[in-house]
């Protein structure tokens, strides 16, 4: 009689969350936390945290794989959620524990590192932009299988202004010089946004278009140039196979 197999475990992955959007886009929508549950793997467990609130889930080395939320905050006004939340990430990195910071979470996880985050010098990028890899992203894990250039959602005014000692930069465009970063063998930063769809994106910027008319941006050619971006997207799908992998 052939013994049942053992039950593969599924990897425990926590998602802190930064922040929250605009009502009538959660209303719409859901929250931030949401669309990226949309987008990670089903084969996961996954839990929330709010980190804005001070929720930091017990220690690094208890999850298989760490996701970063945006946020409407911003990490230089280092709020103490968001220092503590700094602290807690820089030892997940320290105990090579996956992390994936997105938008917020990038720049948390590169101000963290010693890096440095603040106001782009130019303002606002929104809209769905293209995303172009360098050489050493070939390499790595999460983007080798990628193209070179993709489109990407995009929403933010602060950025990553400096690079921690020792980051990789693996992704930039001619707005923003540092898109997407590794730093140790398994944690990310990325600018744009994999857990946005087209219809998210397009919300955010008729929102934003008072704005961005103020700004001297042309809301209605954004809008008119929002895009799918499957590529970006994929990001989600292949950290969790990375981190599910990573367990057996």
């Amino acid at each position: 009689m052939q013994k049942n197999a053992p039950a593969i475990r599924k990897a425990r992955v926590v998602v802190l969350k930064t922040g929250t959007t605009y009502p009538d886009l959660r209303a719409e929508f859901g929250d931030f936390d949401e669309w990226f549950l949309r987008g990670l793997s089903e084969e996961l467990e996954i839990t929330v945290a709010n980190a804005e609130a001070g929720e930091l889930p017990g220690n690094p080395e208890d999850w298989d794989g760490i996701v970063v939320t945006g946020s409407p905050a911003m990490v230089s006004d280092r709020a103490e959620w968001s220092e503590n939340a700094g602290r807690w990430l820089a030892k997940a990195v320290k105990s090579e524990v996956p992390v994936l910071g997105v938008c917020y979470g990038h720049q948390l996880l590169a101000h963290a590192l010693g890096g440095e985050a603040g106001y782009h010098p130019n303002g606002r990028e929104t809209g769905t932009h293209e995303i172009e890899l360098l050489p050493e992203a070939a390499s790595d894990v999460l983007f080798r299988d990628l193209p070179k250039t993709f489109p990407a959602q995009l929403t933010h005014r602060q950025s990553v202004l400096r690079l921690p000692e020792g980051a990789v930069l693996l992704g930039r465009n001619r707005f923003e010089p540092h898109q997407a970063f590794r730093i140790g063998p398994c944690a990310w930063g990325v600018q744009f946004h994999p857990e946005f769809t087209d219809a998210i994106m397009s919300a955010y910027l008729k929102v934003q278009a008072p704005d961005l008319i103020r700004e001297g941006l042309d809301a209605e050619a954004l809008i008119a140039g929002v895009k799918p971006a499957p590529d970006a997207s994929s990001l989600l799908a292949r950290f969790s196979r990375f981190v599910q992998d990573r367990i057996h």
